[in-house]
This record gives structure tokens, C-alpha cells and sequence, in this order.
């Protein structure tokens, strides 16, 4: 975890040894950097450029965090949420919302600004392909 980062990185580097890798604990890692990001209350996003390998790890990791936030009642009350909030509730630069938004087929760029365009049922069906194995950080 990066303490002070001016390019507002929240991790370095994360390495997995081959005989632990695809078991989850990398994501585990990514989420732990991120929660810890929320209690500082900053956004953040990985040093770059990120490996393959670190690509894959984060665009799924995003893109499940962005789903889940797009899920709670206050996300389903409001009648627009912006990226700003996504921001505010992820800790996701908003750089890397847009990337994994755009990945999910969810964003358009209409009229000079993006638009998150996903149906509670949309937003369930992609959860599915994200919900990931391995260890989740808990908050509770």
C-alpha cells in the first residue's frame, strides 16, 4: 500500500507466487488496498502500466465493485448517480470507472458527458460473471 503516492497510486506492485496464483488472493489484495483507500477517504488506482496479468486482476476486481455499488438502495434510489459518486463509494479513480464501464458495455458519451445506461436486471446478469473466488475483505 502506497502512503503517499502524488500520482494518487493506492498500491505498487502486487506479486503472487505461481503456486498461489488464480486462487483469488491477488483480488484479496487489490480489494484490501481499496478499503483502505475508502477509510482515508481518497481515491486511488494501481502504479502503471500494469502487467496482463495485473490488467485482468483489476478490470475484474472494478468491474465487480462497480456493479455491487451500482446494486445498493442509495444507488437505486437516486435517479442519477455520477461518476463522482461511483468515486466517492468505490474509491476507484474516475479514469478506471470509465475504462471498466466501457468494458461492461454500460457507459455512453452523450452530449458531451457519460451516461451509465444498465437496468437493475443488466447490472445482476454481469454481477454474475464477476463474482469471483477466493477470499473477500470484510468491513463488518
Amino acid at each position: 500500500k502506497e502512503k503517499f503516492s502524488e500520482q494518487g497510486y493506492n498500491l505498487a506492485c502486487i506479486l503472487t507466487l505461481p503456486s498461489y496464483q488464480r486462487k483469488g488472493y491477488g483480488k484479496f489484495i487489490i480489494e484490501f488496498s481499496y478499503e483502505l483507500s475508502k477509510k482515508e477517504k481518497r481515491v486511488g488506482s494501481p502504479e502503471k502500466p500494469l502487467s496482463d496479468l495485473g490488467q485482468v486482476s483489476y478490470r475484474s476486481f472494478w468491474a465487480r465493485a462497480l456493479l455491487e455499488a451500482l446494486q445498493t438502495p442509495a444507488a437505486l434510489q437516486q435517479d442519477k448517480l455520477s461518476l463522482i459518486d461511483l468515486a466517492c463509494i468505490t474509491s476507484i479513480k474516475i479514469e478506471d470507472i470509465i475504462l471498466t464501464l466501457n468494458y461492461l458495455g454500460i457507459i455512453k458519451y452523450v452530449g458531451g458527458q457519460h451516461c451509465i445506461y444498465a437496468t437493475p436486471e443488466i447490472v445482476t446478469e454481469k454481477l454474475k460473471q464477476f463474482s469471483g473466488r477466493g477470499p473477500r475483505v470484510s468491513t463488518r
